[in-house]
């Protein structure tokens, strides 16, 4: 294996902005004192941290919701409550 072989391949992504969006991202980048390049790999990686598209991450956000105690009845029940203005129980 060469010296090169050794090292993780990059990729180049060409993304397109009008020149307001770009002056915008050029200023965030300024301030973060890192270049446009850097700033946009960094909120990519923000972006997939955040955002996660894997099944275990939904499954994960499911079991979350699910832990949660609301208010329930039987639907007939909650519509007439709220169609009445009450509060549901």
């Amino acid at each position: 294996m060469s010296k090169i072989d050794s090292f993780p391949m990059s990729k180049r992504l060409q993304v397109l902005f009008d020149e307001e969006e770009y002056r915008e991202i050029q200023a965030s980048a300024r301030r973060s004192r890192v270049t446009v390049a850097e700033w946009v790999r960094q909120t990519l990686r923000q972006a997939r941290h955040d955002h996660p598209a894997t099944v275990e991450a939904k499954l994960a956000a499911v079991a979350e919701a699910a832990s949660h105690e609301f208010p329930t009845a039987d639907i007939d029940v909650m519509l007439r409550e709220i169609e009445a203005g009450q509060r549901p129980a």
